[in-house]
């Protein structure tokens, strides 16, 4: 078995798992009719609520990693890093997830990722992890509160349009994390390769444009 059939496997693994979790969830209570008479309106966004939800989804998650199949779940110590929680199941190596939310129906953008400085020194620290990117599908309904349609799990090294933005505080980018016909298969070190490059190009874009100014 290669490495990319090995990762596929753990793929596969880790949606089947978070797709039966959000299940157990079920619809999450934000407000109700009662105290928001006309709805959603400008807070139906996934910035609006996604702290809360990424929570639920967190904990639920430590909280049922037995009854799920992992070895073991450990949330991250730090918010800014460039995972949510590291999983253990049938081996001893951990893996990484960073999680992400989509509304339902929205537009394709290219959304942040993580910052690029921290991808980096996160691949050279773990030059053979496997790192994720799951994506809860969220929907705002109209009882006030939110439905957990999908996720879908991608591997961070397997972005096809790598961009890194020199004006957004160097995030890493990426329109196509959602779909998996999309993926090019890499290494995490070729991924490295990719990365370490495109992000001194912008970090020269950004030195031209502080020089111009």
């Amino acid at each position: 078995m290669d490495n990319y059939e090995s990762l596929e496997i753990e793929r596969k693994y880790l949606e089947s798992k978070l797709l039966e979790l959000i299940k157990k969830i079920g619809n999450i209570p934000i407000a109700n009719n009662k105290i928001m008479p006309f709805g959603w309106r400008k807070a139906a966004k996934g910035r609006t609520v996604w702290r809360i939800v990424e929570e639920v989804i967190s904990q639920n998650l430590e909280s049922k990693s037995k009854e799920l199949g992992f070895d073991s779940v450990h949330p991250a110590s730090s918010e800014v890093g460039v995972y949510d929680f590291k999983f253990c199941y049938g081996k001893s190596v951990e893996s990484y997830v960073n999680i992400k939310s989509s509304v339902l129906g929205g537009r394709t953008n290219k959304d942040d990722i993580s910052k690029a400085e921290k991808l980096i020194k996160f691949y050279r620290d773990n030059p053979n992890a496997n790192l994720y990117i799951a994506t809860f599908v969220i929907k705002f309904n109209p009882d006030m509160t939110i439905g957990l349609e999908n996720c879908i799990v991608f591997p961070t090294a397997w972005i096809p349009d790598v961009y890194v933005n020199p004006s957004n505080n160097g995030n890493l980018q990426s329109s196509k994390y959602k779909n998996l016909k999309n993926a090019i298969k890499r290494t995490p070190q070729e991924f490295l390769e990719l990365l370490i490059a495109e992000n001194n190009i912008a970090k020269s874009k950004k030195l031209k444009n502080k020089n111009f100014f």
